[in-house]
């Protein structure tokens, strides 16, 4: 049996660390090789993710001790802002390593492999830098991108997460007592993931995000304007056509709930509906935002960065 790849995950003590390790112990050709997290650090890492069974202690590296350390992939899962330092370092050992980043620090520069597998599968393979898309952004352009190209006018989605979706760091986003009962709307214009989403799409979109009490699960409703009319079955053929080769993409008459998508490692794309004149669909995708939307998605890219099965490690 040829020796496992090794993984360096940097952020390993938030809600996507947590998966990732699960992941990574779940996998046939991943090994994780170090965890980084300062408040943990000292700590077995089973003692948060007992599905780990390669003994790491959680370690407070600095980004010098990253990059000195042996790994053949490297997964910043740390805030938006952090991931500068670590791939700096790394840059500067020189070691060839491949580095995915889950923030947004890269999802806008083009010397990055922007990691949607669905959408950008040839640039991902055998690259180095790989930027994850972010949790929503996943959801509405695979939702939207059948639609592109028959859009009018400017696309309208509406988004629910789950709170895991604002971070383990304690914020009103992420208050269960605040949200108990309760639906909160945020970044009503301007959201990174709507910026993120229109400049991969090449068409403006237009993103509404509510968080809500459930941990995790995300829901986004997309409403298109056509320039022709559309029939329900023409529609759900433009998907089962852009989708038919895609196992984590599931397609369903009925508009999937957000318990749909949670726990899942793909998306579930449904609800094709048409307004009375032929002229607006509307679709409905659900995902887990920790899976789909960060730690399965990173594993996707890993695998297609180096010459894995695509689907290594994650269950259908």
């Amino acid at each position: 049996m040829s020796e496992p790849f090794l993984v360096g995950l940097v952020g390993a003590r938030g809600h996507t660390g947590r998966e990732l390790i699960r992941l990574i112990a779940g996998h046939p050709e991943l090994m994780l090789a170090y965890a980084v997290s300062r408040e943990f650090a000292g700590r077995p890492v089973a003692t948060v993710a007992p599905e780990d069974n390669d003994e790491c202690i959680f370690e407070a590296l600095s980004p010098e001790e990253v990059a000195r350390r042996r790994a053949n992939v490297v997964i910043l899962a740390a805030p938006d802002g952090a991931a500068r330092p670590f791939v700096d370092a790394i840059e500067t050992d020189g070691a060839k390593r491949i580095i995915i980043d889950l923030s947004a620090d890269h999802r806008f520069d083009d010397t990055w492999a922007y990691g949607l597998p669905e959408l950008n599968r040839a640039q991902i393979r055998g690259a180095t830098r790989i930027a994850n898309p972010g949790c929503y952004a996943t959801a509405m352009q695979l939702a939207l991108a059948p639609l592109m190209g028959l859009a009018s006018g400017v696309p309208a989605v509406f988004g629910v997460s789950g709170y895991s979706g604002a971070g383990s760091t304690p914020n009103p986003r992420n208050d269960v007592e605040r949200l108990k009962d309760n639906l909160m709307p945020y970044a009503l214009a301007g959201h990174k993931h709507e910026r993120e989403a229109s400049r991969h799409l090449k068409g403006p979109v237009r993103f509404m995000p509510h968080v809500h009490p459930a941990f995790r699960g995300l829901l986004a409703t997309a409403h298109v304007p056509l320039k022709e009319q559309l029939s329900v079955a023409e529609l759900k053929e433009l998907y089962e056509q852009k989708y038919a080769d895609e196992p984590l993409i599931a397609l369903q008459d009925d508009a999937p709930q957000l318990k749909d998508g949670a726990h899942r490692n793909g998306v579930v794309i449904g609800g094709f509906t048409v307004g009375e004149d032929g002229m607006s669909a509307a679709i409905v995708a659900a995902e887990d935002n920790l899976l789909k939307g960060a730690a399965t998605q990173a594993v996707q890219n890993a695998n297609l960065a180096l010459g894995l099965d695509e689907l290594a490690g994650i269950s259908l």
